[in-house]
């Protein structure tokens, strides 16, 4: 006998009598997908540019993505906000950066609107729209969606993952991670990752095989019940982490250089048509080296950290085909709808050098280049923290202009692929119409044929910004339906608006050609400046990569688009202009508990981001462990902050008490007791005093005198020359042992304590010496 449903909120059908005999049962029903609806896959790259895909004319080899192209669409005019929180942002909601509250990085979040870092409730993620359609939804990868204080084991946890719409969630919460040793997120909880890299472990294969499993998972008990993931992996954001057999697959490939290289990708995308055949290669970027005016040392170096990148692009395509496969084998390849795309243009944060440990990059503290050559066999291994020079970054987004952060198309485009054989019957055509990353839920809920909802969890919801561009799936001659879009970003503005394209880019075209120093801010009369005198205008249309600018010619067009950029700026938020990056980072924000300088750890809690952990560098500090020592000894690390790339670890080994400060990777300064801990409970302290002042522009921090005591005894003394000057990346502080890669190399993580460890109490006095310039160079390399 069929079961009785109805509509939750609707009359019950059934009948209710005095007793069950005199009575007929009937059943909520529950939530279904309409039969057949297809499953829907996100995979979001980081960092990657318009001329890194294979199917893009890249050397690098990606052919797992080319045959989703092969057998599905590109679009050649898909377009980002230049950033990766901001795009993500646009992704999940299909509204505008700015009315997510996410104009920038959250680290850089003011008292306005669209400045927030908050995205509101009322911007409804595609997960939770999908959800309460009868959809699995499943979220693996980089998050990078909330203010990264909220990041803690304190919450609140209405932003993480499971807040948003996600019922699964397997991934980090912060804008990068180590790939060997991440800091990974199950569901609302921290876990270890499962295997060290000795074993094969990487993230990467890690996010396929959870992903895969957990399809497998629900599709044993609802195998025809759809899903939607959002697989976003941390590649191809630094470090550029891969197994060096990757790598070396690609020996000697980018010896000619990055002129060369875009030369040739150039080539292959009028051949492959992701560029028309008329289109002319933008400028040569004055702020990147000709390749033959380097030294034959610095090619060598600049050339590994190539093949390096091209490996973990190539190994990021295989992880993406493990998956495809799988959805082939389980018969669900052919109704999934597939959207690959990048969250911005390759990254320019690795210096016009490259650099094999971004923390010196961060600190000021760049590495010469024969001591970076020393490293080099070791670049993309689990002790480095590698990213590629400018001129890749410029080489990676050809044929356009410029890169991430900027809105100029090297920015602010991205190759974009859509897969769906059940749906659409083209086969490795390209698709010309406008799009931006607002676009894609519209898109995805049209072909699914939903409505957005007008509410989510009792929250009346806000119109959608995007328009679904389904139409073009099976018409290459269908009109856009996406006419204007603005950007801004760090006080770069641009618009669009049917085949026209405006510029103002601040502080310049390039930092060559800049009026000011990067974070300057705009004043209301340096605006009117800007506007009157610093606008470009472009035919896009007609001139693909921004090559000639127009504004001279046509300058009628040019303060339509200007008034026009004003107008979209009031709709969305995005006034008060602001490219400040000194004020922005240094603005007090709401904070969930009060400042304070004293903090108690304990052993077994969860690593903590470096967003909510104590400031201990260049001010005094001591750190007190309350211990108790067995009969046989005890080893193992009290509490640690950082990794291999620069951070401080106390602990115990050989009986002795030991601290060791690791400066950016470079240097190792340790402070031990002469004698082992005797039996018993005991206190162990450290304690820094500066000894002088430090010198951030110049990567240093505070020299001082560091002091080991037991039991309020002086038990070691040692003189530190040099302290790390700004911040640790990573920097997460856990308690009772160490992350990987360690701290010193005097152990292997995770090294847990293996005595009783009561409490560690870090107490800080004395005034805070902070770059607030070097931490946002940080927070918006973490994008």
């Amino acid at each position: 006998m069929p079961v009785n449903e109805y509509r939750p909120g609707t009359a019950f059908p059934g009948v209710i009598g005095r007793t069950a005999d005199a009575s007929t049962p009937a059943w909520p029903e529950p939530t279904r997908a309409v039969p057949g609806a297809p499953n829907v896959l996100l995979i979001v790259l980081d960092d990657t540019g318009y001329g890194q895909f294979g199917c893009y004319g890249s050397p690098i080899r990606t052919p797992s993505l080319d045959k989703l192209a092969a057998g599905g669409l590109l679009y050649n005019r898909m377009h980002t906000t230049a950033l990766c929180s901001p795009s993500r942002s646009c992704i999940m909601t299909g509204r505008n950066h700015h009315a997510n509250g996410m104009a920038a990085v959250t680290e850089m979040a003011t008292g306005y609107p669209g400045y927030n870092g908050n995205i509101p409730f009322e911007n409804g993620f595609l997960s939770e729209m999908l959800l309460q359609r009868g959809y699995n939804t499943y979220m693996l990868g980089k998050w990078h969606l909330m203010p990264s204080e909220q990041e803690s084991p304190a919450g609140p946890y209405d932003r993480w993952p499971l807040g948003r719409g996600f019922e699964r969630f397997y991934g980090f919460l912060g804008g990068d991670t180590n790939q060997w040793y991440p800091d990974l997120v199950y569901d609302n909880h921290q876990v270890e990752p499962p295997a060290t890299p000795e074993a094969g472990y990487h993230l990467t294969v890690d996010l396929a095989d959870r992903a895969m499993s957990f399809i497998s998972d629900a599709k044993q008990v609802a195998p025809d019940k759809p899903f939607f993931m959002n697989f976003s992996t941390g590649a191809t954001h630094a470090p550029h982490h891969v197994p060096l057999e990757w790598a070396d697959t690609y020996r000697g490939q980018f010896d000619d250089g990055w002129d060369a290289y875009r030369e040739k990708t150039f080539a292959r995308q009028k051949e492959f048509g992701v560029v028309p055949s008329d289109a002319r290669l933008s400028r040569r970027d004055p702020d990147v080296p000709p390749w033959d005016s380097l030294s034959a040392e610095a090619r060598r170096l600049a050339t590994r950290l190539m093949e390096v990148y091209a490996g973990f692009l190539s190994h990021t395509d295989h992880q993406i085909g493990r998956l495809i496969g799988f959805l082939d084998t389980i018969g669900e390849l052919d109704n999934t709808l597939i959207m690959v795309v990048s969250d911005n243009g390759a990254s320019a944060e690795g210096g016009v050098t490259g650099t094999a440990n971004e923390a010196e990059f961060f600190n000021n503290a760049p590495a010469p280049l024969e001591e970076v050559l020393r490293s080099i066999d070791y670049l993309g291994g689990p002790t480095l923290f590698n990213h590629y020079p400018w001129g890749w970054t410029w080489a990676g987004n050809t044929p356009f202009r410029r890169w991430k952060r900027e809105t100029y198309r090297g920015g602010a485009s991205d190759p974009f692929l859509v897969h769906w054989p059940h749906g659409i019957k083209a086969r490795g055509e390209v698709r010309t119409q406008y799009s931006h990353l607002i676009d894609i839920a519209p898109t995805v809920l049209d072909v699914l044929g939903i409505d957005p909802p007008d509410t989510i969890k009792g929250v009346t919801q806000s119109p959608l910004h995007g328009v679904s561009f389904a139409h073009t799936f099976d018409d290459a001659t269908a009109p856009s339906r996406h006419h204007t879009q603005y950007f801004e970003m760090l006080g770069h503005r641009a618009i669009d608006h049917d085949g026209w394209r405006a510029i103002c880019p601040w502080p310049g075209p390039s930092f060559a050609e800049a009026d000011a120093p990067f974070g300057t801010p705009i004043t209301a009369g340096m605006l009117s400046r800007l506007d009157a005198h610093n606008w470009e205008l472009y035919r896009v249309e007609d001139d693909f990569a921004e090559t000639e600018n127009l504004a001279a010619e046509h300058r009628d067009k040019l303060i339509e688009m200007i008034s026009l950029w004003y107008v979209e700026a009031g709709k969305y938020g995005v006034l008060p202009i602001d490219s400040s990056t000194l004020a922005r980072m240094t603005v007090e924000r709401p904070q969930i508990t009060p400042a304070r300088t004293s903090y108690t750890f304990r052993p077994g809690t969860q690593a903590l981001p470096s967003a909510v952990v104590p400031r201990v560098l260049n001010r005094p500090h001591s750190i007190t462990a309350e211990v108790e020592i067995p009969a046989e000894g005890a080893e193992g690390v009290l509490i640690s902050q950082g990794t291999s790339a620069g951070g401080w670890t106390l602990y115990m080994k050989d009986g002795k008490l030991h601290y060791t400060h690791n400066y950016v990777g470079r240097a190792s300064y340790t402070v031990s007791t002469p004698n082992p801990v005797s039996e018993g409970r005991h206190q162990l302290r450290f304690e820094f005093e500066p000894t002088g002042a430090p010198d951030l522009k110049a990567g240093k921090g505070t020299p001082g005198r560091a002091e080991l005591y037991i039991d309020h005894r002086p038990a070691g003394a040692a003189d530190f020359p040099v302290t790390t000057p700004i911040m640790f990346n990573p920097g997460s502080l856990v308690c009772g042992a160490g992350l990987g890669p360690a701290v010193s190399t005097d152990y292997t993580p995770p090294f847990r304590f293996t005595g009783t460890l009561h409490t560690v109490t870090i107490d800080m006095s004395g005034d805070l010496i902070t770059d607030a310039e070097s931490e946002l160079r940080m927070h918006l390399a973490r994008q």
